[in-house]
C-alpha cells in the first residue's frame, strides 16, 4: 500500500524526488503519512480536498482487498 501511494503522488507532483511515504502500525490497522514539496501540497490536495480523498479511497480499497484497514494523512512539508 505503501509503494501504491507513492505512486499515485509522484504521478501527480512535479517534484517527485521529494515524495516521501512514511508506514506505521501492524496488523490490520495502518496509518501511511504521505510528504511533498510545500508547492506541491496543492496538487496532493486538490480543490475542496477532493484529490486527496480519491486518494484516501482508493487506499481504502486496496487495504480492504488485503483484510485490513488504512488512513491517510497528508503532512505538512518539513
Amino acid at each position: 500500500m505503501k509503494d501504491l501511494i507513492e505512486f499515485i503522488a509522484k504521478s501527480l507532483v512535479e517534484h517527485p524526488d521529494q515524495v516521501e511515504v512514511r508506514e506505521y502500525g501492524t496488523g490490520d490497522h495502518i496509518r501511511l503519512e504521505l510528504s511533498v514539496a510545500a508547492g506541491d501540497m496543492g496538487r496532493v490536495i486538490g480543490k475542496s480536498g477532493k484529490v486527496a480523498n480519491s486518494i484516501r479511497m482508493i487506499l481504502r480499497v486496496a487495504a480492504e482487498r488485503e483484510g485490513k484497514q488504512a488512513t491517510l494523512d497528508i503532512v505538512e512539508p518539513q
